[in-house]
């Protein structure tokens, strides 16, 4: 095995030779910031933050600012490989980014590029999760609520801000669990800060009382949770007018790089509205989920764990024939594990971010949404839509909704009922029939007639 610096530099010429480089330009450009880099790394001793800083302070008489960081990007893979093959001990970029507890490298390199590189890396210090005097007691309560089965991302998301509050505030550390919450309670002044702090200290309740049985129950404050829900947005409820408008723009999106991608678009949303599909589900669809003969779509592992396998209308299924039978002749993968909707361009599924980002935009080319900003009805609201509608048209066929409920939460894949209840916006369409139909059934049993003598 070769150790780096090597005199010979063989180590160099077979690294640039093994990263098949397309023009002799990268090669020259790679072989000489590397024969540079191990000029300065053969007058040190050891490959370490003072050779980094050596060699940075060498290159701004070659190379420009913007240049220089560029090369850092050379000798970042250079020092990886060589840790890969034995050649060094230690990467000592990926040394500092992990005492400095942060991902990436360039912020490392910038700061040993500054002034005062110590104080620099200082700064890009990162408290470390669950660091804290409270770390261990909530790491473990996170580590027994997933072994249980719970996704606890959220509740992990509150936990690890405190505990970073608490790293930054070692004055608190001695302090009893009333006063820091206390203190935690007044360190924000956003909208939701409250709310959260509710939310963990029913947390931290609970895991005490994991710990110690005998500690009485915490009774849960609403008003928190009321307030912020007074600032929620309500959700936009699309008409079918709305619906046919936005599948006639997906059907003509200009995509000329991407022929496939307005049929794409179209089927997308089709989903969306006719099985009030989450994008994610969208997105995670395979070829092999659709079931043409039975004339399903399997949603596999889905928020809160579960599969569900939804029947689909008629027309819903023609619609999928057809852009399966373009998604074939564009070249899609016949593998039933690949992804339904097939990127022609890159090869590959659409991601969950690229199908909201194309969806929102077929909903503001059709006038619903306003150009830009984050104002206006939301892709999401496709799925409150679909409930309101479903409900009216139960109401217009005589299907009492309330009998169907259970069958709708499940079709969309909810734990329970109340959480399909969160989708019932009450719309003047909604109250009308809802009132029809008390008045037709209700309204006879308030008619009690004159009353019989005994």
């Amino acid at each position: 095995m070769t150790i780096w610096p090597d005199p010979e530099r063989q180590l160099i010429a077979r690294y640039i030779a093994g990263l098949n480089l397309r023009t002799t330009n990268s090669r020259i450009y790679y072989r000489q910031a590397l024969n540079i880099f191990q000029d300065v790394a053969e007058r040190h001793a050891k490959l370490d933050k003072d050779m980094l800083v050596a060699w940075l302070n060498v290159s701004p008489g070659r190379w420009a600012s913007t240049t220089r960081l560029h090369r850092t990007r050379i000798i970042d893979r250079f020092l990886d490989h060589l840790e890969e093959t034995g050649a060094i001990a230690r990467n000592p970029i990926a040394a500092l980014r992990d005492a400095c507890n942060i991902k990436q490298c360039k912020p490392v390199w910038r700061a040993l590029a500054s002034r005062e590189p110590d104080s620099a890396l200082a700064e890009l210090h990162q408290p470390r999760q669950f660091g804290s005097v409270l770390g261990k007691m909530m790491a473990e309560h996170v580590t027994l609520m997933r072994n249980r089965g719970y996704k606890y991302t959220a509740q992990t998301a509150w936990l690890s801000r405190f505990d970073r509050f608490l790293q930054l505030n070692p004055a608190l550390q001695g302090q009893s669990l009333g006063v820091i919450l206390e203190h935690w309670s007044v360190a924000k002044t956003t909208r939701n800060h409250p709310n959260e702090c509710e939310k963990l200290k029913r947390t931290l309740a609970k895991i005490l009382r994991h710990q110690n049985p005998s500690i009485p129950p915490r009774r849960p404050d609403p008003r928190p949770g009321k307030e912020v829900a007074k600032h929620w947005r309500k959700p936009h409820i699309y008409t079918p007018a709305d619906v046919r408008r936005m599948l006639d723009v997906a059907r003509s999106y200009p995509s000329p790089r991407a022929p496939l991608r307005s049929l794409s678009l179209y089927t997308m949303l089709l989903l969306a509205y006719c099985a009030g599909l989450r994008r994610s589900e969208l997105a995670r669809l395979d070829l092999g989920d659709v079931e043409f003969r039975g004339g399903t779509i399997t949603i596999r592992q889905t928020k809160f764990y579960k599969t569900r396998i939804l029947p689909l209308p008629d027309s819903v299924m023609v619609e999928l024939q057809v852009y399966t039978d373009a998604r074939r002749r564009a070249g899609g993968s016949l593998d039933p594990r690949s992804g339904l909707f097939w990127h022609e361009r890159r090869g590959d599924r659409y991601t969950k971010q690229t199908v909201a980002r194309l969806l929102v935009e077929v909903i503001r080319r059709a006038g619903l949404k306003p150009p830009q900003g984050r104002t206006g009805p939301r892709l999401h609201d496709l799925r409150h839509s679909m409930v309101v509608n479903r409900i009216l048209e139960w109401y217009k066929t005589g299907i009492n909704p309330q009998d169907r409920l259970p069958f709708l939460a499940t079709y969309l894949g909810h734990r329970d009922i109340n959480s399909t209840l969160v989708y019932i916006t009450v719309t003047q369409d909604l109250l009308h029939h809802a009132n029809e139909r008390f008045r037709v059934l209700g309204a006879p049993c308030l008619n009690i007639g004159p009353e019989v003598p005994a």
